[in-house]
């Protein structure tokens, strides 16, 4: 499992016009393949009058899921250089979808493949994306005395406080590098005079 990849910052729409058609492309961070399906669907219906909505979108850490579509375009000419263009920038859990209104004047192939790639290129820079990486959940156990300065001391030192909840003692959820466990059991142990408790959990992804 990889520890780290880039997605997009925030769903968003970025509109580039060759030679009077116009290339909008919509993108939105997707998690499974039926995200990404429903983000298309949406699409579609936001421009029922659109000649072509071409997509593309890559899922997985590890970029395994990888679809494409031309959506009426010749062969090779919208979803592959859109494909490309996510690869080409490593971004992962990404969908994208580039819808054509004709302007009237043909661009050929060799056009089309710079417009669509382009297109998606030009939206990444807009949009901009994030870097997110691969954390150790664990939840740390401590007396409501001592919570609020240990929970200040967390988010101080760069620690990553996911959630904090209350009942006969306090728990607060964090997220940390796999590689800082030990250190992290060895910095709780001497900030609390050994009153926390620490239990790892399992992995997650979180922003840079």
């Amino acid at each position: 499992m990889k520890d780290e990849y880039r997605t997009v910052a925030h769903e968003g729409v970025h509109e580039i016009e060759i030679n009077k058609s116009r290339f909008i492309c919509a993108l939105a961070p997707a998690a499974t393949e039926e995200e990404a399906q429903s983000f298309i669907a949406r699409v579609r219906r936001e421009h029922p009058t659109a000649r072509h909505h071409c997509f593309a979108y890559v899922l997985g850490a590890d970029g395994a899921v990888q679809r494409a579509s031309d959506d009426g375009e010749p062969g090779g000419t919208a979803g592959v250089p859109m494909l490309q263009m996510l690869v080409r920038r490593e971004m992962r859990y990404v969908v994208a979808v580039v819808t054509r209104y004709f302007g009237g004047i043909k661009l050929g192939a060799g056009g089309l493949i710079r417009a669509y790639g382009g297109a998606v290129g030009e939206a990444l820079d807009v949009l901009g994306t994030i870097t997110r990486r691969r954390y150790r959940l664990g939840t740390v156990t401590i007396d409501h005395q001592r919570a609020g300065k240990l929970e200040n001391e967390l988010r101080a030192t760069g620690r990553t406080v996911r959630e904090v909840s209350y009942g006969d003692r306090v728990r607060i959820e964090i997220g940390l590098p796999d590689a800082e466990l030990d250190a992290f059991r060895a910095w709780l142990a001497d900030v609390t005079a050994g009153a926390a408790e620490f239990e790892p959990g399992g992995e997650a992804y979180g922003e840079i």
